[in-house]
């Protein structure tokens, strides 16, 4: 698990990296590695999102949207800010991956 902060949806990351690596440490007890704020929409994606964007077909449209991305880094898919992390959906997904083959295929969407 990897955190990218971004001010891009309603300015909700103004602060610096240490103010937000706090917030999210004391509100959220987030103990996986937040990487510098970035952007992740189309007018300002780094090169990571915009790569998840063009492999899934989908941008996020709010904060905590999730990439789930295989082992091999071959495949991709997108969950948007309202699926749960714990939630089924997601579970199950991360399971999948974790279980299938490592194998030579090309980056896909979800669901192909």
């Amino acid at each position: 698990m990897l955190g990218f902060p971004a001010n891009d949806f309603g300015g909700q990351e103004p602060g610096s990296n240490a103010v937000i690596k706090d917030f999210c440490e004391s509100t959220y007890q987030v103990d996986f590695p937040l990487f510098a704020k970035v952007g992740v929409s189309a007018a300002n994606a780094n090169p990571l999102h915009e790569g998840l964007a063009k492999a899934t077909g989908e941008r996020p449209r709010w904060n905590f949207h999730k990439y789930l991305i295989d082992r091999s880094g071959m495949r991709a898919l997108s969950f948007p800010s309202q699926v749960d992390p714990e939630s089924k959906e997601l579970v199950q997904a991360i399971e999948a991956m974790l279980t299938a083959k490592s194998g030579n295929h090309k980056l896909t969407q979800a669901g192909q």
